[in-house]
Order: C-alpha cells, then sequence, then structure tokens
C-alpha cells in the first residue's frame, strides 16, 4: 500500500476502516477462515486478560475483559460492536454455512474462557455454562452501551455478576495464592 492510500484509509471513520478490513479478511480467508479468526482474536483478549491479572479471581477475569470492551466502545465512539454478533443478527437464520462458522467462532472463544474460570478455581462442571452466561451478558451489555451511548451497562455487568462469579469459585489452598491452579 502506498503512503499515500495508507493515509487515506486512516482518514475513514473507525466503522468503514473495519468494514474494509474484513472485506479483506474475507477475500483472502474466505467466510469460514474469517469466523475463525475471530474467535482466535477473542481467544488471544481472554489469554491476555488472564495474564494481566493482578487478583486472580474470576471477577478480576471479568472486569479486565470487560475493561477492554469499554476501551473499544470508547475509541470507537460506540459505532462498532462484536462483529460476531452483528454477522449472527444478519445471516445466522438465512444460512447454515455461515451459522456454523459463527458458531465455531463463538466456541473458539468460549472455550478459553472456560478454561481461564477453572484457572481461577471455578468448578469444571460448571465452567463452561458459566462462560455462556458472561459472553451472553457481555454481548447485551454491548448493544445496550452503544444505544445508550453510556458505558453504565458494563458497571452493571461487572457489579453484579463478578460476585456471583467468585462466591462459586474454590479458594486455593493455603501458601498457593499465586499459583495457577488446574482442577480435574
Amino acid at each position: 500500500m502506498t503512503a499515500a492510500r495508507a493515509s487515506q484509509a486512516r482518514a475513514l471513520p473507525p466503522r468503514e476502516r473495519m468494514v474494509r478490513s474484513a472485506a479483506q479478511l474475507i477475500r483472502r480467508k474466505g467466510v469460514s477462515g474469517t469466523g475463525m479468526w475471530m474467535g482466535d482474536v477473542a481467544a488471544r483478549r481472554i489469554e491476555r486478560c488472564l495474564s494481566e491479572l493482578k487478583s486472580r479471581t474470576p471477577s478480576a477475569l471479568l472486569a479486565s475483559i470487560v475493561d477492554t470492551w469499554r476501551r473499544d466502545l470508547t475509541n470507537e465512539q460506540f459505532s462498532a460492536g462484536c462483529p460476531l454478533v452483528a454477522a449472527a443478527a444478519d445471516t445466522a437464520a438465512t444460512s447454515e454455512q455461515l451459522r456454523q462458522v459463527l458458531r465455531r467462532a463463538f466456541d473458539g472463544w468460549l472455550e478459553p474462557l472456560s478454561e481461564s474460570l477453572v484457572d481461577l478455581g471455578v468448578p469444571l462442571e460448571r465452567s463452561g455454562n458459566l462462560a455462556v452466561v458472561i459472553i451472553a451478558a457481555l454481548e447485551g451489555a454491548i448493544i445496550l452501551a452503544r444505544i445508550r451511548v453510556d458505558l453504565t451497562p458494563f458497571d452493571a455487568l461487572v457489579g453484579e455478576l463478578g460476585p456471583l462469579l467468585d462466591a462459586i469459585a474454590v479458594p486455593p489452598p493455603q501458601g498457593t495464592a499465586d499459583a495457577v491452579i488446574k482442577w480435574p
């Protein structure tokens, strides 16, 4: 890309840049590859949030994930939400192929979140369902924040769901506060 084209691309509104980037990605990797790519992005976000935690609790992980969305929405002036939800709203009922791509992408987000919850003391048998609840609540908060052009839905999510997650978690054994506990 020439310097002039790069400068022109940066001058575009955030939504237009995102649409163009998505179009280029689809052109290179196809719809299926793009869906898997979005799941990978979400998985890396979970891993980064987990690795940066100061307090190794499920509520701290939730707050960290939510903070990344707060920054995204603020930086994009509430113009862009989750591309997976946008695609699901537009295509899930009309294309089985796209629905499967979206499912795999969401699974690519759910699995590392579920594993992270287990690492933070959530019992394995509950971690999958709680990962679903977290993502469903987060997606709802993103939509509400965009509609309201305000971040308070994120405050409600962290304030109400965080303590519930912590109450479910099993504390680590004495003397292992900084260790990552792997549950069966």
